[in-house]
């Protein structure tokens, strides 16, 4: 089982949560395609729901409300990048052209969290652990496999995240205009110009994937349980993947990844 047992580095996509109109109903969803446990929570952690896999947490689930008198945020998932100070990141993401969109806060003796923008419109949150480290397993069924940014110009967002976190960007071998996005010489999620695929008013954004034993089957339970599929499964130089969204209309992809080779 591929628990997390060390630290995620900064620069690492360490978690992922989801902003959801019927929050009860997204948690019943994804225990369903995925095999998560989770419940809505206290009222002082704003009833945000930890999902399990496996008895260790994968992803977040929230209620999605409206704050001071904004509109409720999108349905949509969030990918948050690990930091070692939550208000040096926020400093160096302003320094680099980025937004900050919610100003560092605690979340308990969790840790403290911001959310942002890069300059070409991705959100994303970073994440200063304390007593939650963020996803403590990954790599396996129903758990997320890999982050992967789909940008309007792949330029500007090369050099905000390596301004900002020191995540470095190379071409990857065989994958035309797919960038590797590295911390410590680590792939750790990869880069994408936007896909002519999808409609002309998409943002850039961040796209999770998790790991399913079965692409197929899993998009026939999404599609059964109320999502669609906007990519039916495909195979690719890593394994079979499909993108769908699911019946509130966050996006997300599956993969059944291809073995590693040995050695």
């Amino acid at each position: 089982m591929p628990e997390v047992t060390s630290p995620y580095q900064p620069g690492t996509p360490c978690w992922v949560d989801l902003a959801a109109p019927d929050q009860q109903a997204a948690i019943d969803f994804y225990s369903d395609v995925f095999g998560w446990t989770g419940q809505i929570g206290p009222a002082e952690t704003g009833g945000y729901a930890v999902c399990e896999l496996n008895g260790k947490p994968v992803a977040g689930i929230m209620a999605a409300m409206a704050m001071n008198g904004q509109p409720p945020p999108p349905t949509v998932w969030t990918t948050y990048l690990a930091s070692a100070d939550a208000d040096a990141t926020s400093q160096a993401v302003t320094g680099a052209d980025g937004t900050i969109l919610m100003p560092a806060i605690d979340v308990m003796t969790l840790g403290r969290m911001c959310i942002a923008a890069d300059p070409t419109g991705a959100v994303f949150g970073i994440w200063q652990p304390v007593d939650f480290p963020g996803a403590g397993i990954v790599n396996e069924h129903g758990a997320l496999i890999w982050n992967e940014l789909n940008t309007t110009e792949p330029t500007a967002a090369s050099a905000f995240y390596q301004a900002a976190f020191g995540i470095v960007s190379e071409p990857v071998e065989g994958a035309d205009n797919y960038y590797a996005l590295k911390v410590n010489d680590r792939p750790v999620g990869g880069m994408q110009p936007m896909s002519e695929q999808m409609p002309a008013d998409t943002p850039s954004h961040w796209l999770p994937y998790f790991s399913v034993a079965d692409t197929d089957a899993t998009v026939a339970k999404v599609t059964a349980g109320g999502g669609a599929a906007l990519q039916e499964p495909f195979d690719m130089m890593a394994g079979r993947m499909a993108v769908v969204t699911d019946p509130q209309g966050a996006t997300f992809a599956v993969i059944n990844p291809k073995p590693m080779d040995a050695g």
